[in-house]
């Protein structure tokens, strides 16, 4: 079948076909006209192309993660110099979900640099979730690797989303984080999707992987029993102290390339342009946004990384003539 023929199978049925990764790689590789034509023709096809959905991040609980993932300033095992809080208080992450909603954003994202979320931890957890749907706005949560229990607990909270990127391939993951396996990962995707859930995962570009890394990485989250409703594609942001303070930017065309390639293997899920658009020039994220992107984080800070802000982003929207998605639109 080719690629035309699939985009029909896809999007006029709301069949997923299961993709392979000689199939992901022959997509990638098409001339960048046509690439872009046919993530564009099939975003279109399941999306209003004119519209972006907004998003705000705030940490929860910064620093001192055991974890030791090459890219994170908030390792215990990396030199950062970022210092470890505790848990903020309800009110206060009430209060900033608040400021997000009247800047336009329709989901709030709670993440902690934790392993795993603690019992004791949960009830100031479920309470944060109770506090922002009260809002009117979706919640997401990422708080590490999650029990069934744990899952179950969230979900009966109310949560609408949990974030837990797989970061790159089974391959070269080992590379990058050695103090949990990809294996680890994939349960705990597997452990939200039963408790039903919804799933926001992807990875991050630019941490020494190769072009066939970063297309393993999608086939592996397109090929899930049930795709991520929410797929984050961030470009390394280099930490000082970090394993990969002095990693290489990504070439701009590979970046939009797998933006592409996400929209056309995942063609209904919300493919957010994330962490590294500080580094993105305007004309970068117009064509991210034209194969497909249709979801940023908003404000000028992502955890402990800057963010370009509201005033860069609604310029850059205004010229391309975007909007805000609303929230019922967004789901």
């Amino acid at each position: 079948m080719d690629l035309e023929s699939r985009a029909v199978t896809m999007t006029s049925v709301g069949a997923q076909p299961k993709w392979d990764a000689a199939e992901a790689n022959k997509i990638y590789n098409l001339p960048f006209n046509d690439l872009l034509f046919h993530a564009h023709t099939v975003h279109r096809a399941n999306f209003d192309p004119n519209t972006v959905q907004f998003s705000r991040l705030l940490s929860i609980k910064t620093g001192g993660c055991p974890e030791d993932c090459g890219y994170c300033s908030q390792s215990a095992h990396h030199p950062t110099g970022l210092k470890a809080s505790k848990l903020m208080e309800v009110e206060r992450v009430i209060t900033e979900a608040r400021k997000a909603k009247e800047g336009g954003a329709t989901r709030y994202c709670m993440g902690a640099a934790w392993r795993s979320p603690k019992d004791r931890d949960m009830d100031m957890v479920i309470a944060m979730v109770h506090g922002v749907k009260a809002l009117g706005l979706e919640t997401c949560m990422t708080l590490g690797m999650l029990s069934p229990s744990q899952a179950d607990t969230l979900a009966e909270a109310g949560l609408d989303y949990y974030n837990h990127n797989i970061d790159t391939s089974e391959r070269f993951y080992k590379e990058i984080v050695t103090t949990r396996s990809f294996a680890d990962r994939l349960e705990t995707l597997g452990n939200v999707r039963q408790a039903g859930i919804k799933v926001c995962s992807g990875g991050i570009l630019g941490m020494g992987e190769t072009a066939g890394d970063r297309i393993d990485m999608l086939v592996t989250l397109a090929n899930l029993a049930e795709p991520p409703e929410s797929v984050p594609i961030n470009m390394l942001m280099p930490m000082p102290g970090s394993k990969l303070a002095n990693a290489a930017p990504v070439d701009p065309i590979e970046f939009i390339r797998i933006i592409a390639l996400a929209r056309i293997l995942m063609p209904k899920s919300h493919v957010r342009l994330t962490a590294g658009r500080t580094g993105m020039t305007d004309e970068m994220q117009a064509l991210c946004f034209f194969a497909g992107a249709n979801s940023i984080f908003v404000g000028d800070t992502l955890l402990t990384a800057a963010n370009p802000g509201d005033d860069r982003d609604s310029s850059l929207l205004r010229r391309l003539g975007l909007t805000p998605a609303a929230l019922d639109s967004a789901e």
